[in-house]
């Protein structure tokens, strides 16, 4: 048997088409990995120019329904300019990397993406393995959360804006619908909608986010918007900016939690969150969760950053909420030599 780990052909982009402006403190270029899956996923690469041995390095991604391009990718220049080899990661079915269909998400499937970035970090000639660590924001910091739980060569894990995505799908906001009965009806209207897809022969696509925007949005719906749908955070690959997930893309997080295991992340953990987040939540309730665990407490932090929003600390929110300095000083501690 063929069991090979082959890699597909991706088409690239090689023009800078960031939401954010190219530095010149650091080298750029495309790559590609490949996941456990046989799914190929495209990342930019951001190497500091001047450095002597090898890096430690760190992979990064999210939001949920974000691409490359935006927020994952300043989070990893704003790290190589301090030091740092990174990679930002489109997520399977996502952006420029690979997997059919498009704009669809798995509990397990993207776990496995922030395990194949540190695969081929871990094999960089100029990266020394023993350091590796990995960021995830909003959607993508529960998965990095998932997957420090799992995988023993992470060293240090960021979650910032955290998205449980498995809590806010099976229970709503606020966990407003936790009840049997509610998660009866949406799984009852999903599979309503699998047959239909079925019948037709393709999927339908769930919307991004709302545009128009109603005058009586929730607040933090104004603050999706004012990142997804203006020049601010706009990417034309982007789900979340244009027409979103597939409508059953995401319904296996509603009985496939992915924070079981938190408590057992023997390695470092940081939390950040914004103040006035609606989502805030979700990083208090996982940090309480992994700091209850006597055992291994002493690494794990929350930190709340004082005014900002969920959107703020996307890249910045035009208050400079993104605590790059607090990034530095968790990742050299504890991607230490």
């Amino acid at each position: 048997m063929n069991n090979k780990i082959v890699k597909q052909d991706l088409k690239l982009e090689q023009a800078w088409d960031k939401t954010f402006p190219k530095s010149g403190k650091v080298k750029h270029r495309k790559v590609t990995f490949a996941t456990r899956y046989g799914i190929t996923l495209a990342a930019d690469l951001y190497e500091p120019l001047h450095a002597d041995g090898k890096f430690a390095a760190i992979a990064v991604s999210g939001p949920f329904g974000a691409v490359k391009e935006q927020c994952s990718g300043l989070y990893a220049q704003a790290l190589a300019e301090r030091g740092f080899l990174t990679i930002a990661f489109d997520p399977s079915f996502t952006g420029e990397s690979g997997g059919m269909p498009r704009r669809m998400a798995s509990p397990d499937i993207n776990t496995e993406d922030f395990q194949a970035a540190v695969d081929f970090l871990s094999t960089q000639p100029d990266v020394d393995p023993e350091r590796i660590g990995i960021l995830g924001i909003c959607g993508w910091g529960g998965f990095a959360l998932n997957a420090a739980a799992l995988d023993t060569r992470i060293k240090a894990t960021v979650a910032v804006t955290m998205y449980n995505m498995s809590r806010v799908s099976a229970n709503g906001y606020f966990d407003a619908d936790n009840s049997e009965k509610s998660r009866y009806e949406v799984k009852k209207k999903l599979n309503a909608q699998r047959t239909r897809e079925y019948a037709q022969g393709c999927y339908e696509q769930g919307g991004g986010v709302i545009d128009p925007l109603p005058a009586d949005a929730p607040q933090f719906v104004k603050d999706y918007y004012d990142y997804y749908k203006t020049p601010r955070g706009y990417h034309k690959r982007s789900g979340n900016s244009n027409d979103g997930w597939t409508v059953t893309g995401t319904m296996s997080f509603l009985n496939q939690p992915i924070l079981a295991y938190s408590r057992e992340i023997r390695s470092a953990v940081l939390l950040i969150h914004g103040e006035k987040a609606h989502s805030r939540y979700f990083s208090e309730d996982a940090y309480r969760d992994m700091s209850s665990y006597m055992d291994y407490r002493a690494n794990k932090e929350l930190m709340i950053v004082p005014g900002a929003s969920h959107t703020d600390l996307y890249d910045g929110g035009g208050k400079n909420a993104i605590p790059f300095d607090k990034l530095e000083q968790f990742f050299r501690q504890y991607l230490k030599k």
